[in-house]
């Protein structure tokens, strides 16, 4: 019984791995799929898209309209072998994740990458710094008018020294 067990398990297997769908084989990383850089953006960043999926020399065009961005154009790379395209996520965009995809201009093959927008986490542009003054109301420690200024240290040094005055009377046990 033994005998016959082992070579029946080996044979079963055998048809089960022969039933499953063969992956396709692809010459290089990304040849299947569209490259998003960066893939997690906020609202007005910039996108870069690649793929390989339609050779060295094809074209392709991107459609970038399930986040709110036109339509894109990917043209061939610098001597790597594939596309590349850029599109800009719009200001009104909507936290979730989107669907970007680009055909192929021969023979039509749609490529697909997910682009995940959230409204918090860092812009990829350059951080612009506040500048100027802050208008609160409360005014500078020197304003604009010398005679209010000299009227302001006037009023604290008499209060400083009627302050000391009171207490130097207290301490002699004069009371106040």
């Amino acid at each position: 019984m033994r005998r016959t067990a082992r070579p029946l398990t080996v044979t079963a297997l055998a048809l089960a791995f022969a039933a499953l769908p063969a992956a396709p084989a692809h010459g290089g990383e990304g040849t299947g799929r569209l490259e998003l850089s960066p893939t997690g953006v906020t609202p007005g960043d910039e996108v870069t898209v690649r793929t390989a999926a339609c050779g060295a020399d094809g074209t392709a065009t991107g459609d970038a309209s399930a986040v709110g961005a036109a339509s894109f154009s990917l043209a061939p790379g610098e001597g790597q072998g594939r596309l590349d395209g850029r599109f800009e996520v719009p200001p009104s965009a909507q936290p979730g994740t989107y669907e970007i995809a680009a055909t192929c201009a021969d023979g039509g093959r749609r490529v697909t990458g997910d682009l995940v927008v959230s409204l918090t986490g860092t812009h990829t542009a350059p951080p612009t710094y506040p500048r100027g003054s802050v208008k609160t109301g409360v005014g500078g420690a020197l304003g604009p008018d010398p005679v209010q200024t000299a009227a302001g240290v006037a009023a604290l040094a008499v209060a400083a020294a009627g302050g000391t005055w009171l207490l130097h009377r207290r301490a002699r046990g004069d009371g106040i």
